[in-house]
């Protein structure tokens, strides 16, 4: 017979949030110790002649020194022009130096697909249709090959 626990759902507050995290975080390590055990922040931001921002990127290294890259922009003037990559190989050898091995990020179809692969990234999984009409591409990169 099985037993039936009773709970509630409920929108979280932020003190919710840290446990969640934190719930998760030391399962996890539980079952793969980690190489470090902070965040490293690994975000810049890259400044025309003028100190105007044209692009940057949010990324750090995490628990096993991967390199995620959340965000990277680049001003729709300066595109193809060479600034997402410098910023990217920028972000990249500081990874490596870091010891980082491997690099993961997701990107749209409409948005930079064609660079990451370019810049040697692996399509390791989409999801299509999301939203209507695109997809939603995971790359991985192994940075020391």
């Amino acid at each position: 017979m099985e037993t039936k626990t009773e709970f509630t759902i409920e929108p979280c507050e932020m003190e919710n949030v840290k446990k969640i995290v934190n719930g998760i975080n030391e399962y996890n390590l539980s079952k793969v110790p980690a190489s470090t055990d902070v965040w490293t922040r690994l975000e810049f931001v890259a400044k025309d002649e003028n100190g105007i921002e044209i692009g940057g990127i949010l990324a750090g290294l995490g628990y096993w020194n991967g390199l995620e890259i959340k965000i990277l922009w680049v001003k729709e003037e300066y595109r193809k022009k060479g600034v997402g990559t410098k910023i990217l190989k920028h972000t990249e050898k500081l990874a490596i130096e870091k010891g980082a091995e491997i690099s993961m990020l997701d990107t749209f179809d409409f948005q930079a697909e064609e660079f990451y692969l370019k810049n040697g990234y692996k399509p390791i999984g989409e999801i299509k249709g999301f939203p209507k009409g695109h997809r939603r591409i995971y790359f991985s990169k192994h940075l020391t090959e």
